[in-house]
């Protein structure tokens, strides 16, 4: 019993064994089938082309490189003024100016005091008018006694000189004058009297120089001129045709000019302000005269005489950008003043004449000339 199922489990062994053996088989067997078969007994398959997805867009780009800019140049800053000193000399300019309105009013006063007549005549009346410097007016002399005479005129005018306009200037002046008569024909007289422009609308230019261009500027105010002197003389009767006479005379001027400032312009980078302020200056005048009468119908008459200066002061406080304050200062100045009259008798006691006055020298003076055409009445 034992040994038959001892064989029974040798045999079922046995079975089992083999049947493990053939399943092992089995499966070794397709597997090398695949395997030779995927290496070269059928077709390749077609491999299928998936595509790549497209790359999504970066939401900020990179930017291209741009070529780099060229390099501009570096901004150049407007250049800085200069020329401070030169608008603070220009004050000086202003002085001149100043001074020589100043002397041209008291030439332009001296017609109506009787410059170019001679110093003994009647009483006359003359009506006149001026070019060069305009001029128009009235003068004229009435005796008061034998010895003593009233010379008086008003006129009004309009002149310039170097840099400078006078406009809207009434002149009135008046003297007294002692002629010693009963001395005989050759003798003393004297002289005092005043010439007093109280008012004038005046234009005055300064220019100075800057490393941007030249700079003019014109500004307008008023002034007022005044003078006052005195004259001391002696006439000589030499003939009934011929009076000569010499004199001293001594003057003191005044001109007061009201502040400003400079008129607006385009360009003015040093401008200035002015005070109101007076100018003076003191002359003494030696000089001379001859009148001569040619047949009886023609007179004429010339004078002269050298002008000198002193104790002249101006009257300009200037403020000046860059400079600060400016006063100008004036030195003696000495010149010659001319004078001459040619008159007409057209008919007994009327007189037409022709006349002229000016100034011979350097500037601030310089060379000047007056001339016009008066009608005198003797009376």
């Amino acid at each position: 019993m034992v040994k038959l199922c001892l064989k029974r489990f040798i045999l079922g062994g046995a079975l089992a064994a083999a049947a493990a053996l053939a399943l092992v088989a089995f499966d070794l067997r397709p597997a090398t089938a695949q395997t030779n078969c995927e290496s070269g007994c059928g077709p390749s398959p077609t491999p299928t082309y998936s595509p790549s997805p497209s790359p999504s867009p970066s939401p900020y780009p990179s930017p291209s490189p741009s070529p780099s800019p060229s390099p501009n140049p570096a901004p150049t800053s407007s250049p800085t003024p200069s020329g401070a000193s030169s608008s603070g000399n220009s004050i000086g300019g202003l002085a001149n100016q100043r001074f020589n309105q100043m002397i041209t009013n008291r030439v332009l006063g001296t017609v109506l005091l009787g410059v170019n007549e001679q110093v003994n005549c009647g009483d006359c009346v003359s009506a006149f008018g001026s070019a060069g410097s305009f001029s128009a007016g009235i003068h004229g002399r009435k005796e008061l006694t034998n010895n003593l005479s009233l010379l008086a005129g008003i006129a009004y005018t309009h002149y310039d000189g170097k840099g400078y306009e006078i406009t809207s200037a009434p002149i009135g002046a008046f003297a007294l004058r002692y002629d010693f008569t009963d001395w005989g024909s050759s003798r003393p007289f004297f002289d005092v009297g005043t010439i007093l422009t109280p008012w004038q609308k005046a234009r005055y230019t300064r220019s100075y120089d800057t490393n941007l261009g030249p700079v003019s500027v014109t500004s307008s105010t008023n002034a007022s001129n005044y003078a006052v002197y005195g004259r001391a003389g002696w006439i000589s009767r030499l003939s009934p045709r011929d009076e000569v006479a010499a004199s001293v005379e001594v003057w003191q001027l005044w001109q007061r000019v009201s502040g400003y400032t400079d008129s607006a312009v385009a360009f003015n980078p040093f401008d200035a302000t002015l005070a109101t302020g007076t100018d003076r200056t003191s002359l003494v005048k030696l000089g001379g005269q001859w009148t001569h009468l040619y047949g009886s119908n023609i007179e004429a008459n010339i004078n002269g005489g050298w002008v000198q200066s002193f104790a002249t002061h101006s009257g300009i406080v200037a403020t000046v950008t860059g400079q600060g304050m400016v006063v100008p200062t004036m030195g003696n100045q000495g010149w010659f003043e001319y004078g001459g009259r040619l008159g007409f008798r057209v008919q007994k006691g009327w007189i037409v004449d022709l006349f002229a006055n000016g100034t011979l020298g350097p500037q601030p003076v310089g060379n000047t000339i007056h001339g016009g055409v008066g009608l005198r009445i003797n009376y």
